[in-house]
């Protein structure tokens, strides 16, 4: 309930703070661009209920069938104005209504694609026990996830092989160990870790480090 009420009022503020923002970028991706101004796409929630995930457009309309899921940050779907708001994570604002809505929270792993969400295994369905988030262990660890999918002739497949099993493993242990404490902390991290530098990931915690190969 703490948790539920923490969400509706940092979401309610913050779409009140950020409302002259919401109309800049709507208005630049509406001259650049056109319609629509939000991307919706289809996510699994909170105990496998489907959602659509608000975010401000960062490609051409219809991308989807232009290509898969995963993006990498040289794919050409992105528009001019979306590479700038994704450089910045600027297109995720629009989830603070997801989280007023109580579709997510603030802190939680990020939601999933139903067919990412298909390949979980029995341990790996406790992702779903908790609210989805805009932020986490995972989007600190990886906030340059474009990056590392760039030159891919397959980003879908490179995204299951070397990101989402990482990703999985902290979103676990973000269910095993969550708190308000170590949800403020990760806020608190995310907003360091956009200015580019490895602060956000000490900040944090050690669970962003990349796990010790075995010898």
């Amino acid at each position: 309930m703490i948790k539920r009420a923490t969400d509706i009022l940092f979401s309610a503020i913050g779409l009140l703070v950020t409302s002259p923002l919401f109309l800049v970028i709507a208005l630049r991706i509406w001259l650049e661009d056109g319609r629509p101004i939000f991307y919706r796409g289809e996510r699994v929630g909170r105990f496998g209920k489907p959602f659509r995930m608000l975010k401000f457009r960062t490609m051409v309309a219809h991308a989807e069938r232009l290509g898969g899921s995963s993006t990498a940050k040289d794919d050409p779907r992105i528009t001019r104005v979306g590479r700038f708001l994704r450089r910045y994570k600027l297109d995720e604002l629009p989830q603070l209504i997801n989280v007023l809505r109580g579709e997510m929270s603030l802190v939680g792993p990020r939601p999933q694609v139903e067919w990412a969400v298909a390949l979980y295994d029995a341990g790996e369905q406790a992702l779903l026990s908790v609210r989805p988030g805009m932020t986490d262990y995972a989007s600190i660890r990886f906030r340059n996830e474009g990056e590392l999918l760039c030159g891919s002739a397959d980003p879908d497949r490179e995204y299951l092989e070397k990101i989402a099993p990482e990703k999985i493993r902290l979103g676990l242990s973000y269910v095993r160990h969550h708190s308000l404490g170590v949800d403020l902390r990760i806020l608190a991290a995310t907003l360091l870790s956009l200015t580019g530098g490895h602060l956000g990931e000490r900040l944090a915690g050690d669970r962003t480090e990349r796990p010790k190969r075995q010898p």
